[in-house]
């Protein structure tokens, strides 16, 4: 990784999806930690973005208003599209997102129901909260109502799973048993409805979902093809192979190529630092995004 890390930071989430901070809380650490130029991009909703912009007011950074919408891929199933430059208060967007959300809902109790069928109790109270503030329950969320549930404490320690990440990994992804698949819009629908809202279309973190470059790349030819506008060259995971071959490629087809560290909260296992990702000497291309 280079010595000065960017100090742009392109993605970032609070507790409006699956962070740990209040998005104003968020905007802050950002500043703090030299980030200029940031988006607060939350899953499926814009909820935290006017408290993000009004956080920022007096701080030496740059809000881009920002959503990440979890796309259904025919090839490659479930896939993030990041928006920038949206217009948040776009009445046709808030109507999309709000109907991404309640593909999200069915899915969560469809899940819930199915850690019950298998013997464990839900700490229903933490999701009910959640649900009363307007924010999105997930498979995070689902996690935690377990672990948190002194009744799953024996049965936890047993199986050794007493932290959210390995009850998410023992239970909750694909293959395993309270596991459900998604529905939601295919990318073609999240780019329209990002281009539709005044915005600009990237593909987040590919190598984070896709291991072969070969698949990688033909998935960028892909979504070119719905007009997507980047993708998410530097990312926090991303090597310098893959952070090179994905900014080729971009320059190839007239793609912007971003980055960011995908903050989710001091305390995420992955993703607990702000610019923690490398350009490795390339050039990010942000086009508008830049202002």
């Amino acid at each position: 990784m280079s010595s000065e890390p960017p100090r742009f930071d392109l993605q970032g989430h609070s507790r409006h999806s699956d962070g740990q901070l209040a998005a104003r809380e968020v905007v802050i650490a950002a500043a703090e930690a030299g980030v200029e130029l940031f988006a607060l991009s939350d899953h499926d909703t814009v909820d935290g973005v006017q408290e993000a912009l009004d956080a920022a007011a007096g701080l030496p950074l740059r809000i881009v208003p920002a959503v990440e919408i979890s796309a259904i891929d025919g090839d490659q199933g479930d896939l993030h599209i990041l928006g920038y430059l949206i217009e948040h208060h776009d009445a046709t967007l808030l109507a999309r997102l709000r109907r991404y959300r309640s593909q999200r809902e069915s899915r969560a109790a469809a899940m819930a129901e199915a850690i019950r069928e298998l013997g464990f109790e839900i700490d229903t109270e933490r999701l009910a909260a959640r649900a009363s503030e307007g924010k999105s329950v997930g498979r995070p969320h689902l996690a935690q109502a377990v672990v948190g549930h002194p009744a799953n404490a024996e049965r936890l320690e047993e199986e050794g799973r007493t932290d959210t990440s390995a009850f998410l990994e023992g239970y909750l992804i694909e293959g395993r048993p309270a596991f459900v698949p998604r529905r939601g819009p295919s990318v073609a629908e999240s780019v329209a409805a990002i281009h539709d809202a005044g915005g600009v279309a990237v593909w987040a973190h590919p190598f984070w979902d896709l291991a072969e470059p070969p698949a990688v790349l033909a998935t960028i030819d892909r979504f070119r093809a719905h007009g997507i506008d980047g993708v998410e060259c530097f990312y926090a995971t991303h090597t310098r192979e893959q952070a090179e071959l994905l900014a080729d490629r971009c320059a190839e087809l007239g793609l912007l190529s971003t980055g960011s560290a995908d903050f989710h909260g001091p305390d995420h296992a992955h993703f607990f630092r702000f610019r923690a990702f490398s350009t490795f000497g390339r050039e990010a291309v942000l086009g508008p995004i830049a202002g």
